[in-house]
């Protein structure tokens, strides 16, 4: 199957009109309230709120993927509807600033902020969990990353789906997994990189948290398919912060693609995914369990 996006020789404008035409807009879930802050006044919280009706004890800040360089909010709403209406919590989507007219540290910056002001606006950083997905997913352990460092509350924990860790792309699944990725090929990834990371180190912790140290980090619960070209930036990942003595919860899926769980609620792998990671969310959050359904 030839990848749907990030072939080399990246076209950004094509890539941001081609999701843009494909995005989906599923219907806000009944009992939630979708409300978009779109302003430059709502910085640093410029995105979409989704909450329930009831109010939620947990808060989740969701950073979405697509490689730094396109994506937003609305292209993500199906897994941050599912998602929010599998754990329970209020969610909030970041519009950060893309690459490569905003390389780094502008996202990073814009996490930060935003969860800063969050932290500032009464949201208890044991009932908040930071999540993301691909690059998000890796904007979201970079930000862990800085929050350690400059002493500020920890989250409860975070929840990765096929973070991108590495942006100097040196996993040996980068090539082991080529052609076996729906997504990508191997050889888009570092191409994609250099557009986010501009003149910075590609082995700055706060672009490529790979290579940063893990010790302090709160609970992470993360998903990757085994058959992705980024599968490595997970194993790796789990392999040094597991052994940093951080909490890890690593799942693999065999033979599901890169962000499996974009695929909600379609397919039913994408749903199972979301409900386990519902479950983690409301254990280091609410420190109780969830019962779920997995079908």
């Amino acid at each position: 199957m030839r990848p749907a996006t990030a072939t080399p020789g990246i076209d950004v404008a094509k890539a941001r009109a081609m999701t843009s035409k494909r995005a989906w807009s599923p219907k806000v879930p009944r009992g939630w309230h979708l409300e978009e802050r779109y302003a430059e006044s709502d910085a640093p919280l410029r995105g979409e709120w989704l909450s329930p009706a009831v109010p939620s004890d947990i808060t989740i800040l969701y950073l979405h993927g697509g490689g730094y360089y396109f994506c937003s909010p609305a292209t993500h709403r199906n897994l941050v509807f599912a998602f929010a209406r599998r754990s329970g919590a209020r969610i909030f989507s970041l519009d950060y600033r893309l690459a490569p007219e905003h390389p780094f540290p502008a996202a990073h910056d814009d996490a930060l902020a935003a969860y800063r002001k969050l932290i500032a606006d009464g949201v208890a950083p044991q009932s908040l969990v930071i999540a993301g997905d691909s690059a998000g997913g890796g904007l979201a352990l970079a930000a862990l990353l800085a929050f350690r460092d400059a002493g500020d509350p920890m989250p409860a924990g975070a929840v990765l789906f096929s973070p991108w860790t590495d942006l100097a792309a040196t996993g040996a699944s980068i090539t082991t997994n080529n052609g076996r990725d729906p997504m990508f090929y191997g050889r888009a990834i570092a191409p994609a990189g250099k557009l986010y990371t501009g003149s910075a180190d590609v082995q700055n912790p706060y672009v490529s948290p790979l290579y940063g140290r893990f010790d302090g980090l709160p609970p992470v619960f993360i998903q990757a398919g085994d058959t992705e070209v980024l599968f490595d930036d997970s194993t790796r990942f789990v392999e040094k912060a597991q052994a940093a003595g951080v909490n890890v919860e690593f799942q693999v899926l065999p033979n599901m693609p890169h962000a499996l769980q974009m695929l909600a609620p379609f397919v039913p792998e994408a749903n199972r995914a979301l409900e386990h990671a519902a479950q983690f969310v409301r254990r280091v959050a609410l420190h109780r369990p969830l019962e779920i359904s997995m079908v």
